[in-house]
Formats: C-alpha cells, structure tokens, sequence
C-alpha cells in the first residue's frame, strides 16, 4: 500500500528513490525507525519502478487522451492518481478532471489535503457524482429494490450527498457541481427531486449519461464545470499540517465526518507520542476509514449525528509523507475475494497456462 502511495505522489524518478528511501520497514529493541536507505534498498526498488513511474497515455472510445497511472485506495491511502500524470496533464490541456476514489469524505479530502498540498496543486472546481440508486440505498432502500421509484427514500437519501456538498464548499472553499451518474430505470420525478434539494444550496444538477451517449451525454456538465472553472474561489486545506496529530485528525472528523469528536485507543495514544518525538508530527493525516459511512461503523448510512470515531491505530507512511489513522475495523488489504482468482490458474502438460480468464 505504502509503495503505491509513494509512487503515486512522486514529482520525478529522483524524488521517488528518496521517499522510497524514507519508508519505514522496521524499528530497533530502542524503537528507533529502520529504513528503506538504512539498509541500502532505494536503489534497487527504484530500477523495478523506473519504467512504471512514467504516465500511462490511453484514449477513451471518442479518441479522447487519458492517463492512467497509479492507484491506492482511498479507504486506506490517499485514493488519487499519480503527481506525474495530473502535472503532465496540465501541461497538454486547458481543462484537467481527475479521480479521487470513493465518497468526498476518503477521496477528496486527501486529494486537496496530501496530494494538493505536496503537488502545489490549486483546484477550480469538484464535480461530485451520485446516483439516484445511491440516494435511495442510503434512505434504506434494499439492493434489491432500488430499480423501482421511490421518492421517499431519495428524500431520506439526500441528507448525504447534501453533506457531501456542503463540505466541499465550506470546508475546502471550492465550487461543486452534482453529476448524476444515469441510470435507465431514474425517474423524472427522482432526478427533479435531486436538483431541487441542491438547488436550495445553490449548487447545480447535471445529468451525465456517457454510458449511454458517449461524450455528448457529457455536455452538460462539461458547460457547468467550465463556468465554475472561470469563478474565483477561496481553496483552503482542512487542518494546519503543523498543527499536532491529535488535533489534525480531529479537524478531519469533526469538520469532515461531522463527528462529536475522536477517541484515541490507549495504544494509539502511545503510538501518537511516540510518532512525534520521532519527527514525524508535522506529516498530513490520512484516515483508513470505512467507505459505506461518514462514521466507522459501515452500517451507518446517510448523515449520521450524534457519534465519535475511535482511531485504533497510528503508523506512519515515511516515504508517501503521511500518518495513517486506522479507525473501525478496516482492512488494510482490501478487494480480496473469499475464493482468490489465483485457485483457478494452472499450467498444462504442454505449458499451456488456462485458468487466467
């Protein structure tokens, strides 16, 4: 996790054998940190990542240029792609959109407090995508349902995305647009609902449908991020990375989550004293957190009120430059099946591999 964050937030091949470098990979019987260039590894982990370290050129189906580079998880990392793509970007177009993965409270936070705040980045605009299936399975809608209409459950729904916007307004000072993903079974009355509620915040809807129509579905919002693009805005981080580790997580639960505050388990303590006295207490945060929830609790659907999240764990990511809070009961290796694709590979007789698709 750590090397796909390193990589990720690398500005140069030379920058990324340093946080290599940096990375922490054990600690003396005295707790003093052991790294990567404590035992002479940085240059051998950085001829296997040479080649990668550079952007990923593609195209989209309309012959559109995209790169595709690097990609931790932001339940557990800081959930962007690498500062090599999105600064080269910048220099071949007018207008960059990039991914921060998950909901506004694991994705966007870290992009504008890490990865902005290391890349130097300044950005326009936030285009936050929701879908009306979304809204209704956070107004308590079971999966099974969420085909059929139901304008009370988008209204239940609507307190989380309207949390959403409201945080990328007042907390980071940015301008938002709304994309609704489409769907075919989206209603009329559903998606009008949505634009009113936003609407009252001042903030516009617009509906992407590119699954369906490719870029011409995009219009819309493409014309809106454009116009938000062109206004001035009042971009400001979350919390002030010198600010103590406490206190930065803190900023993070109670202006982000909306938490009443945050309990530090008795080992977390120890770990935040002794991360500080090691240096390391001026470093960003980076919650691992659920991403079912603005709480720890997975379960907690729509806009919760009334909780505190407990971090059970501090460890720190030296070589992205970054602390790790793990609150809940999160796993640090996501995405893994109860049955591993690998269990399917095999080789024949002949040498042929089967198995692989």
């Amino acid at each position: 996790s750590e090397v796909m964050a390193v990589f990720c937030l690398a500005t140069d091949l030379m920058d990324l054998k340093a946080r290599l470098g940096r990375m922490v990979v054990a600690y003396t019987y005295d707790r003093k940190p052991v790294t990567v260039h404590d035992i002479h590894a940085e240059g051998a982990m950085t001829a296997l990542l040479k080649d990668a370290i550079k952007p990923n050129l593609v195209q989209t189906l309309e012959n559109n240029p995209a790169f595709v580079h690097g990609g931790p998880f932001a339940n557990i990392a800081h959930g962007c792609n690498s500062v090599e793509a999105t600064t080269t970007a910048l220099k071949l177009a007018n207008y960059v959109v990039t991914e921060a993965g998950f909901g506004a409270d694991l994705g966007a936070e870290k992009f504008l407090d890490i990865k902005s705040r290391y890349a130097n980045l300044h950005p326009d605009a936030v285009v936050l995508v929701a879908t009306v299936r979304a809204l209704k399975y956070n107004g308590g809608v079971p999966k099974t349902e969420l085909t059929e209409e139901n304008l009370d459950a988008v209204r239940a729904g609507l307190p989380n995305l309207l949390r959403h916007v409201s945080n990328i307004r007042d907390v980071w000072g940015l301008p938002v647009v709304v994309a609704i993903n489409a769907f075919p079974t989206d209603t009329k009355a559903e998606l009008d609902l949505v634009a009113e509620e936003c609407g009252k915040l001042g903030v516009n809807v617009a509906l992407s449908e590119v699954w369906a129509k490719g870029g011409e579905g995009g219009e819309a919002l493409a014309n809106e991020v454009i116009r938000l693009c062109d206004q001035p805005n009042d971009f400001r981080f979350a919390y002030d990375v010198n600010d103590s580790i406490k206190n930065k997580v803190e900023a993070i639960a109670t202006k982000v989550y909306h938490a009443d505050g945050v309990d530090f388990t008795p080992k977390a303590a120890r770990q935040m004293a002794q991360l500080e006295e090691q240096g390391f207490g001026d470093l960003p945060i980076c919650v691992a957190k659920t991403q079912y929830s603005f709480t720890d609790d997975p379960k907690r659907l729509g806009a919760p009120e009334g909780f505190r999240i407990t971090v059970r764990n501090l460890k720190v990511s030296a070589g992205a430059g970054f602390i790790v809070a793990l609150t809940g009961d999160i796993m640090t290796m996501p995405g893994l099946p109860k049955v591993p694709a690998a269990e399917k590979i095999d080789v024949t007789p002949d040498g042929k591999i089967v198995g692989l698709f």
